[in-house]
């Protein structure tokens, strides 16, 4: 094992580790980083490993919300105990949308979207929008919903129709969902733990379907970048999570959108005059 290789796998790791939970695009970042820290691994390994090490950050959540996630806790009264089930049915039923479009065009994607011109265009795009939605309830100042129990299923499936917009990379699939979580009413932290929730059976889904379709046959090397990717992006998401839990208490996403509105910027100067 190369120890310059475990050493970018481990700058991948803490990459997707923190880019997961922000709402700037874990996929848009790994693509991009590919230009700059390449592993030398085939491309077909490339682009599942992109997908897979995100179960990594997915187990973060998993860690951190296991009792309120549990429907088993023995700790749970039989009210709280259907509260947690009602909460995966708005879980899975907020998944459809994204599952019936993303499945069969999974491949087409892949082709088409996954290339840093389409990284750059998405992270602006979505930078804008982050600053325009944010200036526009700060001057309505309307009620948000607070309690997440009171998060309803037609929420829950816009919600999820707005995670559709996160296949294409660069979008986040994170900052899509919080987006649409915040213009149908609910308040940053509700909006920020269903995104949480329901990237667990997203990711769950994503990596077994690229998992199945680049086979069980890994080489010694595949192996230990994954699993060290994965690792590392577990590690450092706990820290991302809790991050972002504290600062959207008391602050917007105007500054996720500046940062993703420059860091498109520069891709695209990047690969304009540089490439």
């Amino acid at each position: 094992m190369d120890i310059l290789l475990l050493i970018k796998t481990i700058i991948l790791g803490i990459v997707e580790g923190i880019t997961e939970w922000l709402p700037i695009s874990s996929t848009g970042h790994l693509i991009l980083a590919d230009e700059f820290i390449q592993l030398n691994m085939s491309d077909a390994f490339m682009e599942m490993f992109n997908v897979v090490i995100q179960l990594g950050a997915i187990m973060a959540v998993v860690i951190l919300y296991f009792h309120k996630l549990n429907p088993f806790s023995p700790k749970k009264s039989r009210r709280e105990k259907g509260e947690t089930m009602v909460l995966w049915s708005k879980v899975l039923l907020a998944v459809f949308p994204a599952a019936v479009i993303g499945i069969p065009l999974n491949d087409w994607l892949d082709e088409h979207f996954y290339n840093p011109p389409v990284v750059a265009a998405t992270l602006i795009i979505y930078g804008v929008l982050f600053i325009i939605i944010e200036n526009r309830n700060k001057r309505r100042r309307r009620r948000t919903m607070n309690d997440l129990e009171r998060l309803s299923y037609p929420m829950a499936v816009g919600i999820g129709v707005f995670q559709v917009l996160s296949l294409i990379p660069g979008t986040s699939r994170s900052g899509a969902t919080i987006l649409g979580g915040i213009l149908l009413g609910c308040s940053r932290t509700v909006a920020a733990e269903f995104s949480f929730f329901l990237g667990i059976p997203v990711m769950f889904g994503a990596s077994l379907l690229k998992i199945i379709k680049f086979g069980f046959n890994f080489t010694g090397a595949e192996a230990v970048v994954l699993i060290t990717g994965m690792l590392v992006s577990f590690l450092v998401s706990i820290a991302a999570i809790k991050f972002l839990l504290g600062y959207i208490k008391n602050n917007d996403f105007k500054a996720f959108g500046v940062y993703r509105i420059v860091l498109g910027i520069l891709v695209i100067a990047y690969f304009a005059l540089i490439k």
